[in-house]
């Protein structure tokens, strides 16, 4: 009997390596990805595969609260539509490389969203309810926020307290006098010249009684004077309506006049003080004088003062040396320096021209129509 070759266990091997050979590759090259996936079924038993949700396994960001904390983001309502996440690499939960600039973020919900390391630079914030309540912008029917309530006249009351006319303008008595010009000069021929022109006031802010008087002396002979009283009415800021009575006084042989007087007096706009008079005479005379006056500071003391004045007449009246027409004018400079407010001399350089009837009566006179004179006088009030 011919016993086999083979002993037991050349067979046990060769069975081994055969099974080696034969099944071990179908199991032995499989990874366990029991840990990702679940178990691979049959293909007639599998059901249909699902979308992977990237975003499923991030756990939630502890909230940062050094940065701008929205708390842990839903991404369940988020729209990852156009959502670029950058690089195949980019750590898992790393949010610094997602593009937000197409990002839907009506549906998203940053109740717990942590946007330290967000590029926010292409975020819509206005969309998103970020911008404080005041910068939004508002329905133009909309009511204000805070509406300034209409103001009454018991708010009046309660915060200007006893405030009538007499409170506004005063009714304390004032008064002011002034020697606005007394001055002389050298005349040619007739020796020296002297002229003064002086004014004053007594009353309320609203109520005033002025006083006016001007004149002219020449080698000791007074030519010309007339004195105004006028009660005043304040109409506007700085401005008073005047109303009154001129007399002037008949010196060198001449007749008086008498004349009701009307007119303004007040600060007119670059503050040139303004004085302006109608006259009615007895005879139907009607006359008209003007005034202006500007003061120019060098310095606190040193005063320039410029002066234009000049007189109408609408009928001649050769007695006193009026004509038709425009009469006079004058115009002057006079620079002074004011040692105390009270008290200034100065000098200065006047000229004055007659014009119209005025003019003819004095060439009839062989007097000069104009003059030009250097005066020096002295100004006061109290």
């Amino acid at each position: 009997m011919i016993r086999s070759s083979r002993h037991p266990l050349a067979i046990g091997m060769a069975s081994a390596l055969s099974l080696a050979a034969g099944f071990a590759p179908a199991w032995a090259q499989e990874t366990d990805h029991t840990s990702h996936h679940q178990e691979a079924k049959p293909a007639a038993t599998q059901p249909p595969a699902k979308p992977v949700d990237p975003h499923a396994d991030h756990a939630p960001t502890p909230p940062d609260k050094s940065s701008d904390d929205h708390g842990t983001m839903d991404h369940g309502n988020m729209d990852h539509g156009a959502m670029k996440h950058g690089a195949a690499d980019t750590p898992r939960n790393d949010h610094s490389k997602i593009d937000h600039s197409t990002m839907d973020h009506s549906k998203m919900d940053h109740s717990g969203m942590d946007h330290s390391g967000m590029d926010h630079s292409g975020m819509d914030h206005a969309s998103m309810g970020h911008q404080p309540a005041a910068s939004q912008d508002l329905p133009a029917t909309a009511e204000p926020h805070e509406p300034i309530p209409v103001i009454t006249p018991a708010d009046r009351a309660a915060a200007f307290k006893n405030l009538d006319d007499h409170v506004m303008h005063g009714t304390s008595i004032h008064s002011y006098w002034a020697l606005d010009r007394l001055e002389a000069w050298d005349a040619d021929e007739d020796g020296t010249g002297m002229a003064w022109e002086a004014k004053g006031w007594i009353g309320s802010d609203l109520n005033k009684i002025w006083f006016r008087s001007g004149g002219e002396r020449s080698d000791g002979t007074t030519e010309s004077a007339d004195v105004e009283v006028l009660y005043g009415r304040a109409i506007e800021p700085w401005w008073d309506a005047v109303a009154g009575v001129r007399h002037d006084l008949g010196f060198g042989g001449g007749p008086s006049r008498t004349y009701a007087a009307l007119g303004v007096i007040g600060l007119a706009p670059y503050k040139f003080e303004v004085e302006a008079t109608a006259y009615l005479g007895e005879s139907g005379q009607v006359g008209l004088a003007a005034e202006a006056e500007y003061e120019m500071l060098f310095t606190n003391r040193l005063i320039g003062q410029w002066l234009v004045e000049g007189e109408a007449w609408s009928k001649d009246d050769p007695a006193v040396g009026i004509g038709s027409g425009l009469s006079k004018v004058e115009a002057g400079f006079r620079l002074r320096y004011e040692f105390h407010r009270q008290f200034a001399p100065y000098v200065g350089v006047v000229w004055e021209r007659a014009y119209g009837g005025t003019a003819d009566q004095r060439r009839g006179q062989s007097g000069d129509i104009d003059d030009t004179r250097v005066v020096a006088g002295v100004r006061i009030w109290f």
